[in-house]
């Protein structure tokens, strides 16, 4: 076998290798309720961190929230990174959260990279394009809609973007980007949850289903938002 075939089998075998992780990662929790109950867990999380002081003071003025309780990163060369999420938009009439729609969320990325992370991210759905983006079968984060990092602390302004990003992560990695991820319904979860076939506008925006079990999830979101009053700059 000659050196360059051997350089293109490893190429290859690196990217399957991404590719697969990306995809296991996806099936992260065994079941909707698992990621809807650690979403809670995440939630209070970020509640609590003395750097989510902005995050915590303008839940009140997003669309939408996405939680994605954990968002795995891991290669060598090529890295790839992906989790399930749970989106719920907030009632502009009554100041209530829906009932989550669920997602997947992953990317393939090139680089010089070695190591592994997992984070907790919450992403802050501020425009109408951003949840419009939100509600399509699919979309990329910094393609269809603009992404940036949440400011950190007190005392400073968000950038005019669609998604606000907000992450608490531990790793080889200094940080993570999910500038070109992918986010996409899980409609099969969305429909085992729910007992019929539904759709996420069906949930977070016609409230078209209900299921109890996600309504500690629902209270926690609500009563951060109506505890607040801070008032986002653009």
């Amino acid at each position: 076998m000659t050196l360059s075939r051997i350089c293109v089998l490893s190429l290859f075998f690196l990217i399957t290798s991404s590719i697969n992780a990306v995809s296991a990662s996806s099936e992260d929790y065994s079941d909707p309720q698992a990621l809807v109950d650690e979403s809670s867990v995440v939630f209070q999380r970020f509640k609590e961190d003395p750097n989510m002081t902005w995050f915590r003071d303008n839940v009140q003025n997003a669309k939408a929230i996405f939680i994605v309780p954990q968002m795995l990163k891991a290669g060598f060369i090529i890295g790839g990174s992906g989790g399930s999420g749970a989106l719920l938009s907030k009632d502009m009439k009554t100041g209530d959260w829906s009932y989550p729609a669920f997602y997947t969320m992953g990317s393939v990325s090139f680089g010089l990279q070695a190591g592994g992370e997992a984070s907790e991210i919450i992403l802050m759905i501020m425009t109408e394009k951003g949840m419009d983006s939100m509600l399509t079968t699919s979309f990329k984060l910094g393609a269809d809609a603009t992404v940036a990092a949440g400011p950190v602390g007190t005392g400073v302004k968000a950038a005019t973007t669609d998604i606000l990003a907000f992450a608490r992560s531990k790793g080889a990695f200094a940080g993570i980007s999910i500038e070109g991820a992918v986010i996409s319904p899980r409609n099969k979860w969305n429909e085992s949850y729910y007992g019929q076939p539904t759709t996420p506008a069906d949930i977070v925006i016609r409230h078209m289903v209900t299921n109890p079990q996600a309504d500690k999830l629902r209270a926690l979101v609500t009563e951060q938002g109506k505890q607040t009053t801070t008032k986002v700059t653009y």
